[in-house]
This record gives structure tokens, sequence and C-alpha cells, in this order.
């Protein structure tokens, strides 16, 4: 079984459905509220669990009620949270809008999030342990950077989403093993709107890229390689929240599990996919039974067969099933951005 750590944030998503999203000065009737976990960090954990790793999550929660919420759903999810620290104060949270598109407005309030500074005694050996680190930016930049050092003096790939999207010190990008931006971070990273330029001038910082765009799939660039395209499987959106976090975590396990690229995205694609038709956070994560069986079918349609164990490592799915994945690419909407 694969190990990922995680340094992230943890929050609790306050959900409103509406049926377009509000212009500035507007207000509108929303038909639903819920309350949800989430947490760019928590989501990836949740997501890299239920794809079948061995998941430990560093952060921090508030000492109120959305704290023993939000520590209960990662333990639910078979998250780890021996280094999930509890602080005085609110927890962190999303105030999210969806609309009837299943597109999605977020303002992220950080609470415990920003008191994340650095690491905590134990957390360099639970780093040390694992195979890969997933960062995100809603934790202080720098407990980015100080996890990013830990990874890289243990040889620990370092997966970075770098969103909400800012400046990155050049120190960050040369820690940083794979960049995992939205086409919307990539253009702000690079003032390139053409993603496909923008993969180019982010590889001067970092040796590798994947930039997700939304129904037109995911972009992959590496030094010295040629771009790659994988589609995005054709779904209805209900909702994309997390849907990017969910694509990361399952990325994640793929390599982890030494899956090549191409298979990967593909694979990672299919979790994302799911995730978008379901509402919600980590409630719309797929198990890696779900997954396998998504990603059968749509490479042979028809009756799919019984999917994999979640304990069936992701190369066994591969080595069945990429010959036909090389053989009929996929057009699609389902791959968040």
């Amino acid at each position: 079984m694969t190990a990922i750590a995680v340094l992230g944030s943890t929050n609790m998503d306050l959900v409103a459905y509406v049926s377009r999203a509000p212009r500035l000065g507007e207000t509108v009737t929303g038909r639903a509220f819920r309350t949800v976990p989430g947490g760019k960090g928590a989501n990836q954990a949740v997501a890299a669990a239920r794809c079948g790793a061995e998941v430990v999550m560093i952060g921090a929660v508030g000492s109120d009620g959305f704290g023993v919420r939000l520590r209960s759903a990662l333990t639910a999810a078979g998250v780890s949270v021996a280094a999930l620290r509890t602080v005085a104060g609110p927890s962190g949270t999303a105030h999210i809008t969806v609309d009837d598109e299943g597109g999605n407005s977020i303002i992220v309030v950080p609470g415990a999030n920003a008191l994340v500074t650095g690491l905590e005694p134990g957390d360099d050996s639970r780093i040390g342990a694992a195979g890969s680190l997933l960062l995100q930016l809603e934790l202080p930049l720098r407990a980015v950077l100080v996890g990013a050092r830990a990874a890289r003096a243990h040889g620990v790939r370092t997966i970075l989403t770098p969103a909400p999207v800012q400046p990155l010190p050049p120190e960050l990008l040369a820690l940083t093993d794979l960049l995992v931006p939205n086409e919307h971070e990539a253009a702000a990273l690079t003032g390139l709107t053409d993603p496909r330029r923008a993969a180019e001038a982010l590889l001067h910082d970092v040796p590798e890229v994947v930039i997700t765009l939304g129904a037109a799939g995911v972009l992959h660039a590496a030094r010295g390689r040629e771009p790659l395209t994988v589609p995005a499987p054709r779904v209805r959106a209900v909702d994309t929240t997390a849907a990017g976090d969910t694509f990361v975590g399952a990325l994640a396990v793929a390599l982890g599990e030494g899956v090549p690229m191409e298979a990967a995205l593909r694979w990672a694609s299919s979790a994302a996919a799911l995730s978008v038709q379901r509402p919600g956070a980590q409630d719309s994560m797929p198990s890696r039974a779900e997954t396998d069986a998504f990603r059968t079918a749509s490479e042979h349609p028809g009756p799919a067969p019984a999917a994999a164990p979640v304990t069936a490592p992701v190369s066994a799915y591969v080595s069945a099933s990429a010959s036909a994945a090389r053989a009929e690419p996929e057009d699609g909407t389902g791959t968040a951005s």
C-alpha cells in the first residue's frame, strides 16, 4: 500500500445551492444549504485514502464543534489524524456557492489553518515515511516551504497544488517535483492564457506539470518530453467542488504505485469524473473500486466487469486495460479544473 502525507488545510464547507450565483450587490434565493467537511488538504487526503493509500493528515482544526466533526470525518475515511492538532479558536471555513450548472465560487476563512506555520515534533518522520507529500496553499506559505524542505531532505516526491493561487517563491518551485494547477491558476502564475505555453513557462521552474482543463481534460508536460493531453470522461456535472482535489489524490496514489503517467492521468480523471456527478466535497469522492469500475466501463462499453478490490494495485488494473485506453481516447465534460 502506498503511503502519502498531506500537509494542508481542513475546513468546514458551508455550501449554498442556487440556480445562479449572485452578481455584485445582488441577493438571490437559494434552494438548499449544507455543512460538509472540506479544505483542500483534507479533501486530497480523503481522496487518496479512498483510492487505497495509507494517508496521514498534518494540520490543525479549531476547538469548536466544526473541529470535532472535521476530525471525525477524516478518521471515518481512513485518514490518520495523529498529526492533526486542535488549537484554540475557530476551525477554517469555506463559504461556497454552487449553481445549477455545477459551477462554484468559494471564499475561504483560514481559522485554525492560519496557525500552522511549521512542522511539529514527529511530522518530519511522518513525511519521511511517505512516498509523496501533497501540498496546497491554504496554509501559511512558511509552513508549505518547511514541508517541502522536509520532503526533499528525505527524497519524497512533492506534489503542489497552487491554490488559492499566489506568487510562488523560487525556493518552493525548486522543491516541487510535480505542479498541478488548473488552467486559471497556470495563467495567473505565468501570464499566459494558452495552457501549452503556460506549461512550457512553468517547466523553467519545475520538472513536471499537470494542468487540469475542465471539460477538455488534463495537459501533462515534463522537461525533455512531448506534452500529452488526456481528454476527460463525458459526464454531467452536478457539483465540481473538490473534483480537482479528487484528481490530485487519485493521481498521487497511481504514481506512488509506479503507474505510467498517461495511465495514471486517465485513472485520476475517472475519479474526478465520478466526483462531479455527486454533491459535496469529500462526500462526492469515489472509492477505488468505483473508480476502477468506471474506468473499465469507459474503455469497454457494455456491462462493466467486477471492480477490482480496494487492495489491488492500480498497476494491476492498468496492465489489463492500458491498450484499450490508447486505442479509444475519450471526449467529455467530467474532469474539473
